[in-house]
C-alpha cells in the first residue's frame, strides 16, 4: 500500500468517525447513563428525594426515553452533548488509526492468507481494533466521564482539562487507562462486524457483477451502492453488537469516578450478583439505535470518500 492510500484511509476513516459521532451524541449519553451504577440513585433524586436508602436501593432503572426526559429537565438540552469535545478529539484520530490498521493488515495478510478471506478480515479488524484501543483509551475515559457528570441547571459543569487533573490526582497514570480490558474484549464485536460486513459487501458486489458486464463504466458506483453498504454495516453492527454487548458496561463501570470496580473479571461478577443479570444489557435498546446509524453513516461516509479521493 502506498503512503497516499495509507492517508486517504487515514482522512476517510477520521471523516466517517466524526460525523456519525455529531449526529447521535445524544443517545450516547443516554446510552452511557443507564449502563452506570449511578443512574438509580440519579432516578431517585430526581423523583422522589424523600425515601429512605433502602427503598432507593431497591428502585429499578428507567428507560431510555424516561432517561433522556430527566436530563432534559434536570440539567438541560446542553447535557445531551456533554463529552462530545473529547469524542471529536478522539473520534477522527481512533477511526483513522483504525481504518489505516485494517487496511493495512489486510493488504499484509492477503499476501499470507487466501486473499480476502474470513480469516483475513477477522485478524485484520483485531489487530486494527488492539491498536485504536491503546493509542485512544485516555480520551475515551475523559469523555465517559464528563457524561457520568450530572449537575442541575445552573451549576458549574466540569470541563475537560478539570477531569484531566481530577484522573491524574486520584489514580495516576494509570487512571487513564481504566476500562482499557473491557475494550479489549470489546475486539471480539468488532471483528464479528467486520467479517459479516465484508461478506455481505462482496455479495453484492458478485449480484451486481453480471448487470455491469456489458456498461462501458464498470468501476462507476450509484447511490445504490452506497445505500447496500448502509445496509451491509447496519445488519452487521446489530449482530455484533447483540453478542458482545456486555463489555460495554462493564467498561463504563470501570471508567466511573471513585468506582468499586477494579477488574473486567470482578466487575462480570459483581453486576450480576448485586442488579441481576440484565443489568449487563443495560442501554442495549438505546446502544442499538445510536450504533446502527452511527455505523451506517461511518462506513458510507469512509467509502464515499475513499471513492472520491481515489477518483
Amino acid at each position: 500500500m502506498s503512503q497516499r492510500d495509507t492517508l486517504v484511509h487515514l482522512f476517510a476513516g477520521g471523516c466517517g468517525g466524526t460525523v456519525g459521532a455529531i449526529l447521535t451524541c445524544p443517545l450516547e449519553v443516554v446510552k452511557t447513563r443507564l449502563q452506570s451504577s449511578s443512574i438509580t440513585l440519579y432516578v431517585s433524586e430526581v423523583q422522589l428525594s424523600t425515601v429512605n436508602g433502602a427503598s432507593v436501593a431497591r428502585m429499578s432503572p428507567p428507560g431510555p426515553l424516561h432517561c433522556l426526559k430527566l436530563i432534559l429537565e434536570k440539567e438541560g438540552p446542553r447535557s445531551l452533548f456533554r463529552g462530545l469535545g473529547p469524542n471529536l478529539v478522539g473520534v477522527a484520530p481512533s477511526r483513522a488509526i483504525y481504518f489505516a490498521a485494517y487496511s493495512t493488515a489486510k493488504e499484509k495478510l492477503n499476501g499470507v492468507l487466501e486473499p480476502d478471506s474470513t480469516q483475513v478480515h477477522m485478524v485484520s479488524a483485531g489487530m486494527a481494533g488492539f491498536t485504536a484501543i491503546t493509542a485512544t483509551n485516555p480520551i475515551w475515559l475523559i469523555k465517559t466521564r464528563l457524561q457520568l457528570d450530572a449537575r442541575n441547571r445552573g451549576e458549574r459543569r466540569m470541563s475537560a482539562f478539570e477531569c484531566v487533573r481530577r484522573v491524574y490526582r486520584a489514580d495516576g497514570l494509570r487512571g487513564f487507562y481504566r476500562g482499557m480490558s473491557a475494550s479489549y474484549a470489546g475486539i471480539s464485536e468488532t471483528v464479528i462486524h467486520f467479517v459479516i460486513y465484508e461478506n455481505i459487501k462482496r455479495r453484492l458486489l458478485e449480484a451486481k457483477a453480471p448487470q455491469n458486464m456489458d456498461e462501458e463504466e464498470e468501476a462507476s458506483k450509484d447511490a445504490s451502492d452506497f445505500v447496500g453498504m448502509m445496509l451491509a454495516a447496519a445488519t452487521s453492527k446489530t449482530c455484533a453488537t447483540s453478542i458482545a454487548y456486555p463489555h460495554e458496561v462493564i467498561r463504563t463501570r470501570l471508567r466511573e469516578e471513585g468506582t468499586k470496580y477494579r477488574s473486567f473479571f470482578q466487575t462480570l461478577t459483581t453486576v450480576p450478583k448485586e442488579e441481576g443479570y440484565r443489568a449487563l444489557y443495560r442501554g442495549l435498546t438505546t446502544h442499538l439505535v445510536r450504533q446502527i446509524p452511527n455505523t451506517a453513516i461511518m462506513m458510507c461516509t469512509y467509502e464515499l470518500v475513499v471513492y472520491l479521493l481515489n477518483g
